[in-house]
């Protein structure tokens, strides 16, 4: 029955008859062993024409006939009708769900092999669609069930143990016909992408998605996050990666690394690994996941996360998402600000992928429990110096290395000839490095450097060095630190004692040229040698890390001069502060005349020739950045503090990181407002708080911080901070809906803007005074003030907010009824928005595409696009646009006759509103809900919300006040005036 109706005897086909003894048939195969009287047969196959009743005993004693050489199969005569007596496993539908729940069990079994055999012998007994050739309406119609969704499923999971085992190619073969027939099918679609990507063929699974992107927008429907992300894997080429190098010489741990292979191999969700300081914890995890490379081919990410490392804050759960989302391939401007949000985002991009994630140097349980993956397939290991929790994951706890695997990891470290021969001393010295990995390391670098030691000199040393620090617990490994840094030469002594107290995780060679004050090539050279001997890791092309236990000692060891730390890390501020004021005007030339002056000087600062390198070097650096700030503000350096955290807002801005934003401003504001004499700190750093309240939807919050950067730009002269603050006084004021009072703000910053020549600031008060004109139908007026604000910005080339003018000269475009021109309008501020990457605007282009849609009467097209900018918008974290959008999605589901789902929406859109006090979305929003709610015959609830909407527009002196009123005086229900 999985294909043609077939019958087999003796691997001989059994003439069946014809079409309607087939039927007859197929009624008794899908009641198989249960009895059906001749009125039933008869109703289910000659629907409407019971006379035909009479012919059901004839095709019974021809299928008696046809059966009679198979002892095992019967048409018996009872008294409630003819059964057919058959075995379940003669039948091969029954058969498939049979052999599918084996495999299934063998599955959970752990026994892969044995579950791809089974679910083999499943989707091979399929020839076809389920009883093709038989018209299902006339054996049951809409009662026959067909186990075709099973099917999909079973080769799904078969496709998932045969990717897991490597063999792709099976997989892709059999997928390619089911996708092929039927591409809209994203989970079958998924998996043959992954099976071209194993087999290296990138373009033909970018042709897989495209088919099925195509298919499903045939169906109103977008393409899911996990298709998405293989598609973006496709066009990158090789899986996202981070893991370091493996640890050379890897040796033992045979138990441990068993244990965690087995973790991973039965599904478990992590094992967490801890241990003491220098016990090897991160070298076993970095070898154990550079094993299990095949296993998880969609990534595999390293987060260090410095629970313990000196001088630097633990991450945060929000820096490390934001990290592991990055890694995955997630635009910065597409992560959202919230934690809540970022592991809901990362999951979901987790999902359907088998992605390794490793966490290393975990502070708490706390701290990794939102970073564990959920997505089955997914794995993830932990390193800490503390014991994991029961929600954690397997504990593989670490201790010192058997002495013989010690004496193995020294021999494979230094080579066997220095060696041979010498077995008791080279147990003396790995007995003195406490049978620890770390210090062993650092004790055979030292050796090999040193060709002509003899063992027992090196032993001699290590005896003769005194304890790491007076309360240590490990002085067997602090003595192999200790001689190490011993043999180091004056300048890499120097450069060792620095990095002790480096404030970041981790330092260019640019970054410890300054902090060592040393020219690029001398600072290289020296950074060389400490890898060389194991004292640094090297974690990318000319980025360095000291691993923890290192930092320890670094930092205890006294300095030369009583400012020696002081000064170093004070010059390695400075080459942060000039470099980020370069990175910052070359990537955002129009924040030039707002920037604050730098009076710091740096030789090995770097310069950017062009924005991309600009950008990429304070993403790059940002991790250390914002340790910059907190060491600022901690040791009392406002200068570098502020100045650190005014240059970098624009880029938390773009990219929406809120919590950095927000966190590195308020460090800036306490440190600022302790010195009174400070107002221009004070007035940079007001003003850009404000900002990031703003867009969180605070807006008394935005407001008041705003008025406290005015009076300080004010009693400085400063025409440009006073224009900047006056519009970012005027925008909450707008959304608070104090249109008059927002108007003559802006109005005053666009004279401020005109004395000071500030071309963009003039154009973002226009655009904004154009945007209060149109909400109170001044649309002449608003088009003369876009139309004059967008070749502005043009000229200047300020593509993002060129966009948004777009954006808003084609939403009046629109309200004037020039369709053609709002759509090329919106198409553009769509294209220059992802140019930039400006997802908000994006969205924002999609939603205005889909109201010209609307206004022109294509309600299909229109809901296509808005829910494309729903999709893009999931992850923004912008109150406005969130609210628009709902607003929007309402309208276009009202014009369609949709009143229940426009009521959702509105009230979406009203929840929202009503949240962050925007006036005129709440005002809107509540003239949505009355409507659907007196279209869907709920007067009596609609009337709050007329009444609310109409005094609400009056009192915002809105246009669309009288167009309520007129509406409601037209209606005869309980929702008019009168009723």
């Amino acid at each position: 029955m999985l294909g043609p109706l077939e019958a087999w005897h003796d691997h001989a086909l059994v003439p069946l008859g014809d079409q309607q003894q087939r039927f007859i048939l197929v009624v008794l195969l899908l009641h198989a062993n249960k009895p059906l009287t001749a009125e039933r047969l008869t109703e289910i196959v000659w629907a409407g024409n019971p006379e035909r009743k009479n012919l059901v005993r004839g095709y019974i004693n021809k299928l008696r006939k046809a059966f009679r050489d198979a002892g095992d199969v019967e048409i018996e005569t009872t008294a409630t009708g003819y059964l057919l007596r058959v075995s379940e496993d003669q039948l091969d539908h029954h058969r498939f769900d049979r052999l599918r729940a084996e495999a299934q069990q063998a599955q959970r079994d752990g026994n892969q092999r044995r579950a791809i055999e089974l679910f083999r012998a499943a989707v091979d007994l399929w020839r076809g669609d389920f009883l093709e050739d038989i018209d299902i309406d006339r054996v049951g119609g809409t009662d026959v069930v067909s186990p075709h969704d099973s099917y999909f499923d079973t080769v799904g999971d078969l496709a998932e143990l045969e990717l897991s085992a490597g063999d792709h190619r099976s997989a892709r073969d059999r997928l390619r016909r089911l996708v092929g027939k039927d591409p809209a099918r994203q989970r079958l679609a998924e998996l043959l992408m992954r099976a071209l990507l194993a087999n290296g063929d990138r373009v033909e699974a970018i042709r897989v998605f495209n088919s099925t992107a195509h298919a499903l927008a045939e169906l109103g429907m977008e393409p899911g996050s996990v298709l998405r992300n293989i598609a973006a894997r496709a066009e990158r080429g090789e899986p996202a990666s981070s893991l370091p190098s493996r640890p050379g010489g890897f040796t033992g741990r045979s138990a441990e690394l068993e244990t965690i292979e087995t973790a991973a191999a039965h599904g478990r969700r992590a094992v967490w690994v801890s241990g003491a300081p220098g016990v090897g914890k991160t070298g076993l995890a970095v070898e154990a996941a550079h094993r299990l490379r095949a296993r998880f081919p969609d990534g595999q990410f390293l987060v260090r996360l410095n629970g313990f490392t000196p001088n630097v804050p633990p991450m945060t759960v929000g820096d490390a998402l934001t990290q592991l989302l990055r890694e995955l391939g997630v635009p910065a401007e597409q992560i959202p600000a919230s934690v809540g949000r970022k592991v809901s985002l990362y999951q979901t991009e987790l999902y359907g992928t088998r992605t390794m994630v490793v966490l290393d140097n975990a502070a708490s349980a706390e701290q990794v429990l939102a970073l564990l993956p959920e997505a089955p397939g997914c794995f993830a290991i932990v390193t800490s110096r503390r014991v994991g929790e029961p929600d954690t994951g397997e504990q593989l706890r670490l201790t010192p290395l058997p002495p013989d695997d010690a004496v193995s990891l020294f021999g494979a470290l230094t080579g066997p000839l220095r060696v041979r021969g010498r077995a008791a001393d080279v147990l003396a010295v790995v007995r003195r490095c406490g049978y620890l990995p770390m210090p062993i390391r650092l004790v055979a670098a030292l050796f090999r450097r040193h060709d002509r030691w003899p063992l027992d000199h090196l032993l001699r040393l290590l005896e003769e060095s005194g304890p790491w620090h007076a309360d240590t617990d490990d002085v067997a490994g602090a003595a192999a630190v200790r001689v190490s840094y011993q043999q180091l030469g004056e300048d890499q002594q120097r450069m060792f004692r620095f990095l002790g107290h480096v404030p970041g995780p981790h330092l260019t060679v640019a970054g410890a040229a300054a902090l060592a004050d040393r020219a690029l090539g001398q600072a290289r050279l020296v950074l060389d040698e400490l890898h060389e001997v194991c004292l640094l890791e090297e974690l990318a092309p000319e980025r360095y890390l000291m691993l923890d236990p290192l930092k320890e000692f670094a930092a205890a060891e006294p300095p030369v001069t009583p400012s020696e730390h002081a000064d170093a890390v004070r010059r390695l501020l400075d080459f942060y502060l000039v470099t980020l004021a370069d990175a910052t005007s070359v990537a955002y030339p129009f924040e030039r005349g707002r920037l604050p002056e730098v009076h710091r000087a740096c030789p090995v600062a770097r310069t950017f020739d062009n924005a991309d390198d600009a950008i990429a070097w304070i993403a790059a650096e940002r991790d250390n950045l914002v340790a910059a700030i907190r060491y600022a503000a901690a040791h009392e350096l406002p200068e570098h503090c502020w100045r650190l955290a005014v240059l970098i807002w624009r880029y938390f801005h773009t990219t929406s990181q809120f919590e950095d934003w927000i966190e590195t401003m308020e460090l800036a504001r306490r440190i600022v407002s302790a010195d009174p004499g400070n107002a221009r700190g004070q007035a940079h750093v007001l003003l850009r708080l404000a900002t990031a309240h703003n867009r969180l939807g605070k807006l008394t919050e935005a407001l008041d911080l705003a008025g406290q950067a005015l009076t300080r730009w004010t009693r400085l002269g400063d025409a440009r901070g006073e224009a900047a603050t006056l519009c970012a006084i005027a925008i909450p004021t707008m959304e608070l809906g104090r249109h008059n009072e927002a108007i003559k703000h802006f109005q005053v910053a666009l004279e401020r803007y005109e004395e000071v020549g500030d071309l963009r600031g003039q154009a973002h008060a226009l655009s904004n005074l154009a945007y209060l004109n149109e909400l109170h139908g001044r649309l002449d007026t608003a088009l003369r003030q876009h139309r004059a604000a967008a070749p502005i910005l043009r000229e200047i080339g300020h593509v993002q907010a060129l966009a948004h003018v777009l954006n808003n000269l084609g939403s009046v475009r629109r309200k004037l009824g020039f369709l053609t021109e709002a759509l090329a309008d919106h198409r553009e501020a769509h294209q220059l928005a992802g140019e930039v990457g400006d997802n908000c605007v994006v969205a924002y282009a999609l939603t205005n595409i889909g109201n010209v849609h609307r206004a022109a009467g294509q309600l299909v097209e229109a809901e296509r696009y808005q829910a494309r900018a729903t999709a893009v918008a999931r992850d923004v974290h912008d109150a406005d646009l969130q609210t628009q959008l709902f607003r929007d999605r309402g309208a276009t589901a009202r014009a369609k006759g949709d009143q229940a789902g426009a009521l959702r929406l509105y009230r979406s859109a009203l929840d929202l509103a009503t949240s962050t006090g925007n006036r005129t979305h709440r005002a809107h929003a509540e003239h949505g809900v009355a409507r659907a709610l007196h279209a869907l015959g709920r007067h009596e609830d609609a009337t709050t919300h007329w009444e609310t909407a109409e005094r609400e527009l009056v009192a915002l002196d809105l246009p669309e006040a009288n167009d309520v009123e007129a509406e409601r005086a037209a209606l005869t229900c309980a929702c008019s005036p009168a009723g």
